[in-house]
């Protein structure tokens, strides 16, 4: 039979053309082996590569290989076409970890430059060699890819692990930032923008003919803060827990705005005018967009709990639900135009506390560091990325217009923070310092988000397609290269508070708890329905009826307190395991040789102490024993669940009854000081009477006068 080689890719091209300078690599590496050695070609009927053919080819080839020259089976063939696009995106994701790696091994470079900034330059020059070596750049960072691969698991890891009490305590100051801040960013930018190209110059003349509505679409592009570059920036810093909930949730809520705007003024931009009609109905989809988002990922996130509840018997597929349904939940919203940044960050919130008393504790692992490693492997590849793609896009460089974009970026978000703050500081019961307004303007920083939407732009109806993302690039490289490379300085030179990286105790829950009882108790008491309230209301509405679906078994009816207890207790085990416990394992544990890359180093044997207490007989150890049990047994029988809604005094309750003799002699008390005063009173009639008018004292006592004594 005649031996079919495929010596061509797929569509046909020879093997050398078309190729990426990995494949040729690799090419040239099997061709220097193939020339070192000796590979003989053992003769053999050799049945055809038919892969990708019908059955009816099958045959064909088959008929025709009966009446051809038998040929020498192929003991090595090359076939680069085949594995082309997998292979390139293992290569790209092993760069991204190797980059990722290189950076945190050298700590003097971390601490001057941050770690986005790095991979940019890096990105820079993979994208220069490609170009050197006289191949085309890859367009890898697509709107599709972008948006649909390399967002979602940045997203997912930020809403799963979320902060919920900083967030919604701080949810109208970030919405005020995030709505608000990024409608007067972008009508600012776009009108100022549209007012400068109207400026007849002799070198704007490409400027004159841009209308007002690409401006104004060009600056809702630009207005938004970039939640990956936050991310990247803001944990290198290590600021305190107010500013960056407020910066990066500013950064994750402004997407409605964004989408909204977008979407509208690309609509319109064709048309050339927007009527009244037109901003209502913009304003409606303002809504729709964001609160279909939250629903969207409400649902999902539902229904992965509920899912989890039945996953007992089933371990190992706990963590395939929860990026199943997140994903899902994405790709939902984005098929409807709808927020899918929302969907997820309410997908991740909704579900976490119903997932993790679900799931076992290694699946909790295995969620936890997966979205960790796959949201930085995908943040390391959008810098990377950003820099190929700055190599090679096409460019259109208008001094006047770039400029202006920068000058005006910096201007409008600094009015718009402290605008906007001083509003807030009159609502709020912790002001936002001047040091926090600065940070918070300081920070707001461009990225990948903004090139991909420059990037659907389409060239047939945008002319200044290339002009705007050459802008784009240009504000993005110079607030994460000039603003993220300064904040830390800064903050350090500001004195701006620092997060405190404290554990969570029992105590901290107990005085929390406490604490949101008085103030909901207050909050009752002065008839003020405040959040406190509404919280209590979701609170026990949840642990009626929500709990009692979503959560499987006993663990539903747990109190909070407890489910937290239980959690520190086995976070503080796991971390014993791992830093080798610091004190002697017990007997019942695995021998040595399992145990030795947990316990290393044997420690020296604790040295005997006496005991404090004497030895005590067996049978008084025995009567202590039975007398402690049974007054414990009693005691627990006799406690009552605590709520506050139906607060009662307990007649068992220790010191019970010296409270009822305390009011009783309380009332005594008062009883007799009455008297006093009453007598008293009778004292001054009686000197009034005698003095002044002691006939009409007498008529008005008639019979019953008798004169009082007061002793």
């Amino acid at each position: 039979m005649r031996c079919v080689r495929r010596a061509a890719s797929p569509q046909g091209h020879p093997a050398g053309s078309g190729r990426s300078l990995p494949g040729r690599g690799l090419l040239l590496l099997t061709v220097l082996v193939l020339l070192e050695g000796t590979v003989f070609r053992l003769g053999a009927a050799s049945t055809p590569d038919v892969s990708g053919h019908d059955t009816k080819d099958h045959h064909k080839a088959t008929a025709i290989g009966h009446n051809s020259t038998k040929k020498a089976f192929p003991v090595l063939d090359l076939d680069y076409g085949h594995i082309q696009t997998p292979f390139e995106i293992s290569l790209w994701v092993l760069l991204a970890s190797l980059m990722k790696l290189g950076f945190h091994l050298i700590p003097r470079l971390s601490g001057i430059v941050p770690e986005s900034c790095l991979l940019i330059v890096v990105g820079l020059l993979v994208g220069g060699l490609i170009k050197i070596a006289g191949e085309k750049v890859p367009p890898v960072l697509d709107s599709r890819l972008f948006f649909l691969c390399l967002l979602p698991p940045i997203i997912l890891d930020a809403g799963y692990f979320l902060p919920i009490r900083p967030f919604m305590e701080n949810l109208g100051t970030i919405l005020i930032f995030a709505v608000v801040g990024t409608l007067w960013n972008a009508f600012f930018i776009g009108g100022l923008l549209y007012a400068v190209c109207q400026i007849q110059t002799g070198n704007s003349s490409e400027l004159n003919g841009l209308g007002l509505l690409p401006c104004l679409l060009f600056g809702s592009i630009i207005s938004a803060v970039d939640p990956v570059a936050v991310l990247a920036v803001f944990e290198e810093i290590h600021i305190n827990e107010l500013l960056h909930i407020l910066v990066f949730g500013e950064s994750l809520l402004n997407d409605a705005v964004t989408v909204v705007l977008y979407h509208l003024f690309e609509e319109y931009s064709g048309v050339g005018t927007v009527t009244v009609m037109d901003g209502f109905l913009g304003i409606i989809s303002f809504l729709v967009v964001a609160l279909g988002g939250v629903l969207v990922g409400a649902i999902y996130g539902i229904l992965a709990a509920f899912t989890s509840r039945f996953t007992s018997h089933t371990r190992v597929i706990e963590p395939l639900f929860v990026f199943v349904y997140s994903y899902i939940a994405y790709l939902s919203a984005e098929m409807f135009h709808l927020s899918g940044i929302m969907a997820l960050i309410a997908c991740g919130a909704v579900m976490r506390p119903y997932v993790e008393a679900n799931i076992s504790h290694k699946s909790h692992t295995t969620i936890k560091y997966f979205l960790k490693m796959w949201s930085s492997v995908s943040e390391t590849l959008i810098f990377i990325f950003l820099g190929v793609a700055t190599v090679d896009g096409p460019h259109f460089w208008n001094w006047t217009f770039v400029t202006v974009t920068v000058i005006l970026c910096l201007v409008a978000r600094v009015i718009g923070v402290v605008g906007l703050t001083y509003i807030i500081n009159k609502f709020r019961i912790v002001k936002l310092t001047t040091k926090d307004q600065f940070i918070i303007a300081y920070g707001g920083l461009r990225g990948a988000i903004a090139f991909s939407l420059g990037f659907l732009l389409k060239e047939d109806h945008f002319p200044e397609r290339n002009m705007f993302l050459t802008a784009i690039i240009t504000v993005i490289f110079f607030t994460v290269f000039v603003q993220g490379m300064t904040i830390k300085p800064l903050v350090e030179l500001l004195a701006v508070k620092k997060k405190q990286e404290a554990k969570r105790s029992i105590n901290e829950e107990i005085h929390t708890q406490f604490l949101d009882h008085l103030l909901t108790g207050i909050e009752d008491i002065c008839g003020h329905y405040g959040h406190h309230h509404w919280k209590d209301k979701l609170n026990r509405f949840n642990k009626k009826y929500v709990k009692k679906c979503l959560i499987a078994g006993e663990r539903s009816k747990e109190p909070q307190l407890i489910a937290f207890y239980h959690k520190m207790e086995m976070k503080q085990a796991i971390q014993l395991v791992e830093s080798g416990g610091g004190v002697k394992m017990p007997s019942a544990m695995p021998s040595t040789v399992s145990m030795q890359n947990i316990q290393p180093k044997k420690l020296p044997p604790p040295k005997t102490v006496e005991r404090a207490l004497p030895q005590l007989p067996k049978g008084r150890e025995e009567e202590i024993r039975k007398i402690l049990r049974s007054n414990l047994q009693r005691t627990r029988q006799r406690l009552h669940s605590y709520n506050r809604h139906t607060l009662v005094a307990d007649p068992y309750e220790d010191g019970f009854d010296k409270f009822i003799l305390k009011k009783q002699k309380i009332i005594e008390l008062e009883n007799k000081w009455l008297c006093c005063c009453t007598g008293l009173g009778l004292f001054y009639i009686e000197n009034w009477s005698l003095t002044f008018g002691a006939p009409l004292y007498i008529a008005a006592c008639g019979n019953n006068f008798s004169p009082p004594s007061v002793s």
